[in-house]
C-alpha cells in the first residue's frame, strides 16, 4: 500500500510511497518494517519542548516523495516492495505502558528476522524499541548518535525521554551489554552521566567525529540496535528538534552513519527520533528525518550484495 501523502507522478518517476510493499501479500513476511511512536510525552516529563507526536506523520510524508536509489534502482525497489508500513502504535500518555505496547507492536517482526524502523516520538521510543529487541532473548549492544548521553534517572520512578539507556541497561532480563553514544556535546552531558556511559560502554564527543571513517569503526562493534536523535544534527539543518544543537554533527557524517546502519549485518533495527514538526517551520528537519530512513533502506538493501 501506497504511503500516505505519495505524488502522482509518471511510471519512469516512481517514488518511494509508490513501491512501499508493492510485492507483499497480507501474509508474507517483510523484509523490513516501519512503525511509528506519535509519542512525547517523555519529552514533557523531562521538560523539554512538546511537538515530538507529530514526527511520524512528517517523516512518512516527507519520504513518501523520495525518489528509489537511483544508483541501484532494482536492489532498492525490490527492498521497498518487500517493506511493511505497520502505522502506529496507538499511544495512551502513558510512557511506561506506551513504551509496553511498542515493544509488542515490532517484536513479532524481529522474530521474523525484518529489520524494525520505529519512527519517534520523543526519545523515550528507544527504551520501547529495546523492549522489542530484548523479547528475542539475546544480548542487545546499543549505539546511539546524539548530543546528549540520556542516561537520566527515573523522575519519581517515571521513565521520560532522557532516561531509556539508563533504563535499557538498568533492565531485569541484563541483556543490554554495551552502550556507546557517538555525538555527546561536552556542554550537554553531566560528569556522572559521562561516567555512567563510559563504564557501561564508550562515548564520543562531536568534535571527535570529524574524521569520515569514524562512523565506519563504531560499527566494528557490532551494534544491535541503533538511535538516530535527530538534535546531534547541527542546528542550521535539524532546527525542529526538542532540544536543537550548534555546532552539531554534519549532514554527510549523519547520513553515512544511518547507511552503515542499515548495512551493517549484526544491526536488527533502528529509531529516529525527536523530530518535532510545529518547530519545523520550512521542514528541512522531516526532509534530514526521511532521508535517515532512506539511508537506512539503502543500506538495508546493499546487504545481499
Amino acid at each position: 500500500m501506497p504511503l500516505p501523502d505519495t505524488p502522482t507522478t509518471s511510471a519512469d518517476d516512481p517514488r518511494v510511497g509508490h513501491l512501499f510493499g508493492a510485492a507483499l501479500r497480507e501474509d508474507a513476511a517483510p523484509l523490513a518494517v516501519l512503525i511509528g511512536f506519535p509519542s512525547d510525552a517523555g519529552v514533557r516529563r523531562n521538560g523539554g519542548r512538546p511537538g515530538a507526536a507529530s514526527g511520524p506523520a512528517a517523516i512518512r510524508r516527507a519520504l513518501a516523495r523520495l525518489t528509489p536509489d537511483a544508483e541501484a534502482p532494482d536492489r532498492f525497489a525490490h527492498l521497498l516492495a518487500h517493506t511493511r508500513d505497520l502505522g502506529d502504535v496507538a499511544v495512551e500518555g502513558d510512557v511506561e505502558a506506551d513504551q509496553a505496547a511498542l515493544a509488542s507492536a515490532v517484536a513479532p517482526s524481529l522474530a521474523a528476522g525484518a529489520f524494525a524502523i520505529v519512527l519517534g516520538g520523543g526519545h523515550e521510543t528507544a527504551f520501547g524499541h529495546f523492549l522489542a529487541q530484548a523479547r528475542l532473548g539475546q544480548p542487545v549492544r546499543i549505539l546511539n548518535w546524539d548530543a546528549h548521553a540520556d542516561v537520566r534517572e527515573l523522575r519519581d520512578g517515571r521513565a521520560h525521554s532522557g532516561s531509556p539507556f539508563r533504563q535499557a541497561l538498568e533492565h531485569e532480563s541484563g541483556l543490554c551489554t554495551r552502550y556507546e553514544v557517538a555525538g555527546l556535546q561536552p556542554h550537554s552531558v553531566a560528569g556522572a552521566h559521562l561516567a555512567y556511559v563510559r563504564a557501561h560502554g564508550a562515548a564520543h564527543f562531536r568534535q571527535a567525529l570529524d574524521d569520515p571513517a569514524v562512523p565506519d569503526a563504531l560499527y566494528a562493534g557490532h551494534p544491535t540496535m541503533v538511535s538516530f536523535d535527530l538534535d546531534a544534527v547541527d542546528r542550521a539543518h535539524a532546527p525542529g528538534v526538542s532540544a536543537p544543537a550548534t555546532d552539531g554533527l554534519p549532514v554527510p557524517l549523519w547520513l553515512r552513519a544511518a547507511y552503515l546502519a542499515g548495512r551493517t549485518p549484526s544491526v536488527r533495527g533502528a529509531d529516529v527520533v525527536e523530530l518535532s514538526p510545529p518547530l519545523d517551520g520550512d521542514g528541512r528537519t522531516a526532509t534530514l528525518a526521511a532521508l535517515t530512513v532512506w539511508q537506512l533502506l539503502r543500506g538495508l538493501a546493499a546487504r545481499a550484495v
